[in-house]
């Protein structure tokens, strides 16, 4: 049984006066099963293991620290404290982990050392040292750093740890770092909460605008996107298809297919009469082309790879990954690597071996030296960050050691590795061109013919090699006109054409961002910008292949349900459904962007980010300290600056009403209005306007056009008493639908009721004038509700806090 790696020289300073030197230590855990795995390894009568279970302490509620913080009152922001105050929290069962504090209180006596051992990252180092500054403890403390919980890594990690005298140093910057994320996800998301809805927030919308440092600028993504794709307008393009015969008979057709599209039919027609007869040499151009296997998995990109196969939420990946790595068989898996380190290339073999043993399919796919691929473009790097990418481990999951949806992605992540340390495949590709002198210049027609010569590690892929992963957010790219084995021309060689035909085709919107992708978008913020000095401000020179993004890996995959829950976007239907952005997400970036335009800034977000990032990269803890001082000063000036800005603001003006939470359905007629308008308009009609009768006005009255005065020359709508008695004559008079117009129009809703009213004298209902004499109703304009429990700002789980309000 392996022993205890010795403690070494506790520094001056760290035990307390008084405190008898036991040698014990404390290993402190995150999870019951991590401790477990480790204590099959390692086991010692000096020591004494507890396990926390998640996050034990919680920040107070405002109203809890002061009772004039708790009605929803403008005048009482900014609400901004030095340190936050924490208390013992509350399972999912309601059950306060006061006793568990307790327990691990009288663990830590006679204690002369800790060992952090939950989970690598900042959140696993926050749930230990908050718990030891909340107790008070001021031994020495060090950082065992589990990448996995095989024996193997287990060992490793020991040895590291005996290696490093500052493991203990360099973890409290990460628990600094994520105690900052938490504390600016605090102070944002309460004042910036409050503000908004209370000064910005239109009478209409009923529901809190919830505000949030990473929450908000993902919406701007997605808003920004929403727009692009709700004024596109298609265009057509043509390209000019010429065939041909070669000299030795052989038949094929080239393309004129420009990257600069021709969107002009008459040069189109100008350089299809050009090449009408045309005769000449033929170009050729072969060469092999390499196809080397895709990169391993980091978190965001595993959760896109389960939501585009299995149709998986990103959580619902995230919960397989981690329970597949508290039994051992997975790495860490909230990592923003997609490389390994260059020191565990001489584990390949074995981890392949385990492989093949536990799947016969990929067993027949098992290389017999493996291939080792090192550099940015390959798996194996010198330094792959603080995780490296999620793999697989020697000890492999056999029948029943875990559910059937873990083994799919365990699967999934050992075809990867396997696939990394497979050959490269190799197509043969020829390139066959014809110039072709036009009135507009010299143009080229093309045609490339791409043949496998060596299928490599696509063996192991099938068909899903040659899927092409489109960057979410952008329109799917015009590829060169492509085909298969071309017949045998060679360079030079004359050809003739024949009559050349125009072939049309039509631009594309670009693509929604679907659930699967948001994580990855929002690592990848570099992707979705084009301006050349937005891309370099994103750059990150320290790590090249892992750009500045917004938020962590760790919790990239908890801000779209936040969204949703705020009614900011919605779902559409499919395996990986696309994200809409609902009326209030898009009034609610509006009004942050005309307020204060930095909030509504992803770029400027994720540069902010990276200086947040600094902290946990401190070389020293007493820098750490400065650093995490200067961003709380930061914090509280940025809050000061938001209430600021809010406090001149005028409140928006937005058409319409917003959708209530729940509400009448919709007519009939409304939902036929909306969707013949939403074709119309090539836009997705938003599922809730099926539903509820305000979410359908919204919409209606955004793509339709806003209702306007009377006085300006425009229609007035009916009154509600007007259109529940057109309602009742319709189902009296078996009539399918009420027309749209009547509806919206009071004139038509007025012309409706005189011609199937009958002249009975009939009235509607709670009305005692004739439609024809009543004004229009004044609306009452409802007061907004200030919180949905006024005084409380929104609880956040401690585990997914840091920064993600």
């Amino acid at each position: 049984m392996a022993q205890a790696p010795s403690p070494g020289k506790t520094p001056a300073g760290k035990t307390p006066p008084g405190t008898p030197s036991s040698g014990k230590t404390l290993f402190f855990f995150e999870k019951p099963s991590a401790m477990r795995q480790v204590q099959r390894f390692f086991r010692s009568a000096s020591t004494v293991c507890v396990a926390a279970e998640g996050h034990l302490l919680e920040v107070a509620e405002p109203g809890e620290i002061r009772p004039d913080w708790k009605p929803w009152r403008f005048d009482a922001l900014p609400i901004a404290l030095d340190r936050l105050p924490v208390a013992p929290g509350h399972g999912r069962s309601g059950q306060s982990h006061a006793p568990k504090l307790a327990a691990i209180r009288q663990a830590l006596a006679g204690v002369e050392r800790v060992i952090i051992a939950t989970d690598p990252g900042r959140e696993g180092s926050m749930i230990a040292w908050e718990v030891l500054e909340h107790l008070g403890w001021r031994g020495r403390v060090d950082r065992l750093r589990l990448g996995a919980l095989d024996e193997v890594s287990i060992r490793r990690a020991f040895g590291l740890l005996a290696r490093e005298d500052d493991s203990g140093e360099r973890d409290y910057a990460a628990y600094l770092e994520a105690l900052c994320r938490q504390y600016e996800d605090w102070h944002l998301g309460l004042n910036g909460t409050r503000a908004v809805s209370l000064r910005l927030r239109p009478p209409a919308f009923r529901e809190p605008w919830r505000f949030g440092g990473v929450q908000t600028p993902t919406l701007a993504i997605l808003a920004d996107l929403e727009e692009r794709i709700c004024t596109f307008v298609p265009r057509d393009f043509f390209k000019i298809a010429l065939p041909v015969t070669t000299e030795s008979g052989a038949s094929l057709t080239l393309w004129h297919a420009p990257k600069e599209k021709i969107f002009d039919i008459k040069d189109a027609e100008a350089i299809r009469d050009a090449a009408d007869g045309w005769s000449g040499p033929l170009a050729v151009m072969q060469k092999d082309v390499r196809r080397a296997p895709p990169k391993l998995f980091s978190k965001d990109t595993l959760a896109r790879a389960c939501a585009k196969r299995f149709g998986w939420d990103p959580q619902v990946t995230a919960r397989h990954a981690q329970a597949l790595y508290d039994k051992g068989f997975l790495s860490y898996p909230r990592t923003e690597s997609v490389h390994l380190p260059d020191s565990q290339a001489k584990d390949a073999s074995a981890v392949l071996a385990a492989i093949a043993a536990a799947d016969t399919d990929l067993a027949t796919h098992t290389p017999a030296t493996p291939q080792i691929r090192r550099g940015p473009k390959g798996h194996y790097v010198k330094d792959p960050g603080e995780h490296h990418a999620i793999v697989p481990l020697r000890k492999v999951p056999g029948p029943g050691d875990v559910a059937p949806d873990a083994r799919k992605l365990w699967l999934l992540v050992a075809k990867t590795f396997l696939a990394a340390h497979m050959a490269d495949g190799t197509d043969a590709r020829t390139t066959v061109t014809a110039e072709v002198a036009t009135p507009r210049g010299p143009k080229r027609f093309a045609i490339t013919g791409s043949v496998v010569t060596v299928p490599g590690w696509r063996a192991l892929y099938g068909t899903e090699a040659d899927e092409d992963e489109v960057v979410p957010g952008k329109a799917r790219p015009d590829d060169e006109p492509t085909t298969g084995r071309l017949p045998p021309v060679r360079d030079g060689e004359a050809g003739t054409g024949g009559a050349p035909t125009i072939e049309t085709a039509r631009t594309e919107p670009p693509r929604r961002i679907t659930r699967g992708e948001l994580p990855v978008v929002m690592g990848r913020l570099i992707d979705q910008v084009e301006d050349p000095t937005l891309k370099r401000a994103l750059e990150n020179p320290a790590n090249p292949t892992e750009p500045k993004g917004l938020g962590t890996a760790a919790t990239r995959d908890a801000v779209l349900p936040k969204l949703m829950k705020s009614h900011y976007v919605t779902l559409l239907k499919g395996k990986d459904p696309a994200i809409t952005v609902t009326e209030a997400g898009l009034a609610f970036v509006a009004a942050v962007r005309r307020v204060f335009p930095a909030y509504g800034d992803p770029v400027g977000r994720a540069v902010f980010e990276s200086e947040l990032a600094e902290i946990g990269r401190a070389a020293t803890k007493a820098e750490a300290l400065r650093r995490a001082d200067a961003f709380r000063r930061r914090t509280r000036e940025r809050v000061e600056a938001l209430i600021g800005a809010v406090s001149g603001a005028e409140r928006l003006a937005v058409a319409g009403e917003a959708p209530p939470r729940g509400g009448r359905a919709p007519s009939a007629a409304m939902v036929s209005f909306a969707r013949s308008l939403a074709a119309r308009k090539g836009i997705p009609l938003p599922p809730e306007a099926t539903r509820e009768a305000g979410a359908c006005r919204v919409f209606l009255n955004t793509h339709a056009g806003p209702r306007t005065p009377a006085a300006e020359g425009a229609t007035r709508p009916p009154t509600p008493a007007m259109l529940r008695f057109a309602a009742s004559l319709a189902r009296e008079k078996r009539l399918e639908a009420l027309p749209p117009e009547v509806e919206t129009d009071f004139s038509a809703c007025r012309a409706f009721l005189d011609a199937h009213a009958g002249g009975e004298g009939r009235r509607p209902e709670g009305q005692t004038t004739s439609p024809r004499d009543a004004p229009a109703k004044k609306t009452r304009t409802r007061r907004p509700r200030a919180a949905p429990s006024p005084g409380r700002a929104p609880r956040r789980r401690r585990a997914a806090g840091h920064g993600e309000g």
